[in-house]
């Protein structure tokens, strides 16, 4: 189980690299101006040498030269050890992740009822497009992000749902070993209810087969039941969940 984990967890740093990124004897300390809290935290991707209590006081350091919370990623291959550290010093539990997962071997696509637009590039369109469904409106994101989604090393599958020209919903699928990732799946508020989201989600995952995927991942927040109920419907299952620690600056 935990080698799988590892390797879902080497796949989303692929997916989603951060504006800027520092090695720090084994953990990688991420920074994308608060974008999200996956590209603006702490992960541990190698063994420690150096003792926590000190590696956490230089993170706190870093991130407050970046003028941002110093925040932790706890996944299942982090010691509960380390959790407990990060409680006592302070740092409470926030945004939980849920990471579901299906075998394509036993997936069975339905028909696509919105005809969905497919790329194999990132266009500024879809980028602009998806600032305005998230309501993205700080300058330093708008600024950034777009070189962010650009430096993705993997070969994408970028999904958009026109209406009128307007891109009305959108979908992101990163293809990396014989994994398909699904990524930015959002749909305007007014067309929501519509399928919309299921004929992006079911397009990306059949592109992401015709190039060879037999695996599929995706990263859910918790407590997002209409979106949780649209992957099980797709024939995902829960596979295990993370969580942020953070605390504010000192």
């Amino acid at each position: 189980m935990n080698l799988k984990i590892k390797t879902i967890e080497d796949l989303s740093l692929n997916a989603w690299p951060s504006h800027q990124m520092q090695i720090y004897d084994g953990w990688i300390l991420r920074f994308s101006y608060f974008y999200t809290h996956r590209t603006n935290s702490v992960e541990q991707i190698g063994e420690s040498t150096i003792p926590l209590d000190q590696k956490i006081d230089y993170c706190e350091s870093i991130y407050r030269q970046w003028g941002t919370p110093a925040i932790f990623k706890i996944s299942p291959l982090v010691s509960g050890t380390f959790d407990d550290m990060l409680e006592k010093r302070g740092y409470v539990i926030q945004h939980s992740t849920d990471v579901m997962t299906m075998d394509l071997d036993q997936y069975a696509p339905t028909a696509v009822t919105h005809p969905v637009t497919i790329s194999s590039f990132i266009p500024a369109k879809w980028i602009n497009s998806l600032f305005a469904l998230k309501g993205t409106t700080n300058i330093m994101h708008k600024l950034v992000v777009p070189s962010m989604y650009r430096a993705i090393p993997k070969e994408t599958i970028c999904a958009s749902i026109l209406d009128g020209g307007k891109v009305v919903a959108t979908g992101l699928g990163i293809l990396d070993r014989n994994y398909i990732g699904l990524y930015a799946i959002h749909v305007h508020p007014e067309y929501r209810g519509r399928g919309y989201a299921h004929s992006m989600c079911t397009a990306i995952l059949q592109k992401g087969m015709e190039k060879g995927a037999d695996s599929a991942y995706l990263q859910v927040v918790k407590g997002n039941s209409s979106a949780v109920s649209l992957y099980r419907s797709l024939g995902f299952q829960y596979f295990y969940t993370y969580w942020f620690r953070t605390r504010h600056l000192q």
